[in-house]
């Protein structure tokens, strides 16, 4: 069994960074603990440096009987069908898998499509993975396992969708053993430097609210289920003593705060390795305010960089996203953050249907005001599996189908009285605005704190504004 992350570009928004393969590392660690007759081989070719070329030799080397690809996102389609149809070229009867949150939603479409994908995995893949590699082995029907799209006579068949696992305590810690020859590779530079190792932590799936546009809700089937504090410290102390992670990114869309970020803050103070580690996390701006008093305790605990989602300085907007928030809790969250000396990244979304020249412009000077350490500008996309999709797809307002532009920097949709190419230069404009400041330019170069210092030294050298200019 051979698990690929295909050679790919990473989102240039925050420059130069490599993360560990964190889903297949999953899959190859659940496969390896059900079924140790079944030989594993997980393949990170932006790790190795590998190109397409690197790619076909290692298929060929390894001769596996079945390839599953990493997907991770939609804008990845393309580069998740190309490492099947590789190892297809090379060994014609391999059995292709795809899977994610895109390939679940587009099972029967990609099936009809991409003739080089044999079997799509749909919703959560660890169990159903053990099945497929035990019918295949076999040589028995797919028909039984529940959570599969496949064809079959002619035909694409899709059976049940799995239940989800209960306990997420009982999964065993991603497979990093894998990738061990490369584990020095995983950096994220602006964060954390170059050198900085690396690790990826999941503490739930799922999230408990509905954002319009959010797939995290319909892809995990509406709930939400979390880790124990204790097993996510657990994973946090197995990075840093096993692989020498200093930089660990909590991946959950929303984590949540209130007593389990409380215990998991106590459990990583207890552990005594804190201070020589930093992490990161998504958070709520309404939490943040909620639980002000937890903040100096996760400073405590390491938490040096938390991303806001505050979309929109438009309450109908955040109402029509569903957010559930407020600006004034935004402006509250990053005081509180700024207080408590933990970077505040916030994140906005232009291109709402109801967006024009004059709203975007305010959006700029909201967030002048707001004044974040770093804030990412994104368009709003319409991801298969959300609201936004669907209701864009219903009114014909998507213009571009192209999955390799649904990287939230590309114009997908026009709004009411924007182009896309208007919106395209909004964006351009908004990441102008914010970091051609020389005000602000100039008090991140030169401040006290750290990360932010090496955070706009970074991004300066980098000209990465400029780079807005080539995207359409």
């Amino acid at each position: 069994m051979l698990f690929v992350e295909p050679p790919k570009d990473y989102w240039f928004v925050m420059g130069e960074y490599l993360p560990p393969p964190y889903g297949i590392l999953q899959l190859a660690a659940f496969l390896e603990s059900k079924r140790k007759d079944v030989e594993i081989d997980v393949l990170d070719c932006n790790a190795k440096r590998l190109d397409w070329k690197g790619l076909e030799r290692h298929v060929e080397s390894f001769n596996p009987d079945i390839v599953a690809s990493s997907a991770l996102a939609t804008c990845n389609t393309y580069v998740a069908v190309r490492t099947l149809e590789t190892a297809k070229k090379v060994k014609p009867d391999v059995l292709t898998v795809a899977g994610g949150q895109h390939f679940t939603v587009m099972a029967h479409e990609s099936l009809e499509t991409y003739p080089e994908i044999d079997v799509i995995v749909r919703g959560e893949g660890e169990r159903t993975f053990v099945e497929l590699a035990q019918a295949f082995a076999g040589n028995k029907s797919f028909a039984r396992i529940n959570g599969v799209s496949f064809r079959h006579d002619g035909k694409i068949l899709h059976s049940p969708l799995r239940p989800l696992i209960k306990n997420l305590d009982e999964l065993p810690y991603p497979g990093y053993h894998f990738v061990e020859d490369v584990i020095h590779e995983y950096h994220f530079t602006a964060m954390a430097g170059p050198k900085t190792r690396y690790a990826l932590i999941e503490g739930s799936r799922g999230c408990p609210h509905r954002c319009t546009f959010c797939t995290q809700w319909g892809h995990w089937g509406g709930k939400w289920r979390a880790k124990s504090p204790k097993r996510i410290a657990d994973e946090f102390e197995f990075c840093y003593e096993n692989y020498g992670s200093r930089f660990l990114w909590l991946t959950d869309d929303n984590f949540g705060l209130g007593k389990r970020a409380r215990d998991l803050s106590d459990e990583l103070i207890r552990r005594g390795f804190s201070d020589d580690m930093m992490w990161f996390m998504q958070v709520r701006c309404d939490d943040v305010v909620k639980h002000r008093d937890l903040l100096p305790k996760m400073r405590k605990s390491g938490l040096r960089w938390v991303l806001l989602g505050v979309e929109s300085h438009r309450s109908f907007t955040l109402e029509a996203f569903n957010k559930e928030t407020s600006p004034e809790q935004a402006k509250e969250a990053v005081k509180l953050l700024k207080k408590n000396d933990i970077f505040a990244q916030g994140m906005f979304i232009i291109g709402e249907r109801k967006d024009s020249a004059e709203s975007i412009e305010s959006l700029r000077e909201f967030t002048d005001d707001l004044d974040p350490d770093l804030a990412i500008f994104a368009i709003l996309t319409p991801f298969p599996g959300t609201q936004v999709f669907e209701e864009a797809k219903r009114n014909g307002w998507i213009e571009d189908w192209n999955w390799a532009n649904y990287d939230m920097v590309h114009a997908i949709m026009p709004t009411e009285t924007l182009s896309r190419e208007e919106v395209q230069e909004e964006l351009y404009q908004c990441y102008r605005s914010f970091f051609g400041s020389w005000g602000r330019r100039l008090r991140g170069l030169l401040s006290r704190k750290e990360i932010k210092r090496r955070v706009y030294w970074y991004m300066a050298a980098r000209g990465i504004v400029n780079q807005f200019r080539t995207l359409f």
